[in-house]
């Protein structure tokens, strides 16, 4: 084995259950996994380590705590081919730091359990969306952390995402999303009622999930839009409303309007998308949203993603 290359998409976040841990776990949520944009790294085995790259001085930091935490005395050569928009809400740090633990522990002949590499490279602290869509892409449900514990939150449920779903998203040319310090301070002020956390998980359960399992996009869309309406409540005391910005309300509730299944938010955001069945849909609604909101964000269309991580051999 010479060469390698890893490749890990990015995920939608669709909410958190209950901030406020009323049953005693925090948080908890949703999420689903798409083919792009993605982590793609290239790596070989090397006596020092070098990273290059777009988003190379993050890579390099989850590299040095990889092969630190490992004792690991060579290194690697990396080379980020694509990666995934930084702060713009879709789990482009958890997919960075993983995919650079996934390639070295390849590499190295070491574990690639996902419980481990998390741990290794110090992510999935607070949600393990991005852990499990990693993993194995799909749609997950994860089911929250005990407070003052350093456990990865288990994965509860993980289904195919139907071939014929398409999304369509939106990232608006707008003030990044929370992270970091500024993220863990918000989590410190945020919370939820015991009444807003049990109308979620009836949602989820009794309505979003049957409808996947069934393939019956108008009910899930709905299901979820009535979740994001409910999850930006909770959030709206951060975010000043329930989404990041007046301009992601506004892409959609065009997106609602022209007819899409749903439309939400992913984590703080300001990336927005909408569901529809089917690409002739999705190129209709990717042309509307272009030419509605001509120079205020990207839009493009996207394909649900079922696999998670793929390696190949060079």
């Amino acid at each position: 084995m010479n060469r390698i290359r890893v490749a890990a998409p990015a995920r939608l976040h669709m909410g958190m259950f209950d901030l406020a841990g009323t049953l005693g776990r925090r948080f908890g949520g949703i999420g689903a996994t798409i083919e792009r944009p993605q982590i793609i790294i290239e790596a070989a085995l090397a006596g020092d380590l070098q990273v290059d790259g777009p988003d190379s001085d993050r890579a390099l930091l989850y590299a040095q705590r990889y092969l630190q935490a490992n004792d690991i005395q060579t290194g690697a050569s990396l080379f980020v081919q694509e990666a995934i928009p930084a702060h713009a809400g879709l789990g482009s740090g958890t997919k960075l730091a993983l995919t650079v633990a996934y390639a070295l522990a390849t590499l190295y002949g070491k574990t690639t359990d996902p419980y481990v590499l998390a741990h290794t490279v110090g992510r999935s602290s607070r949600s393990a969306i991005g852990l499990w869509t990693f993993a194995q892409g799909g749609f997950v449900v994860e089911g929250g952390q005990w407070p003052e514990r350093d456990d990865v939150a288990p994965l509860l449920v993980r289904y195919q995402v139907p071939d014929s779903w398409r999304c369509v998203l939106a990232i608006p040319h707008t003030s990044p999303g929370l992270s970091g310090q500024k993220e863990h301070e918000a989590f410190q002020q945020l919370s939820s009622s015991p009444e807003q956390a049990a109308a979620i998980t009836h949602l989820v359960l009794m309505s979003l999930l049957p409808a996947l399992v069934e393939d019956r996009l108008p009910e899930f869309g709905e299901a979820l839009t009535r979740l994001q309406r409910l999850v930006g409540e909770s959030f709206s005391p951060i975010q000043g409303d329930r989404f990041a910005s007046p301009l992601s309300s506004q892409m959609i509730a065009a997106m609602l309007e022209w007819g899409a299944a749903g439309a939400g938010q992913s984590s703080w955001g300001p990336t927005v998308y909408g569901l529809v069945e089917g690409d002739e849909q999705a190129r209709r609604l990717e042309a509307y949203m272009q030419t509605r909101f001509a120079g205020e964000g990207a839009v493009s269309v996207v394909n649900f993603d079922n696999d998670g991580v793929r390696v190949q051999y060079l």
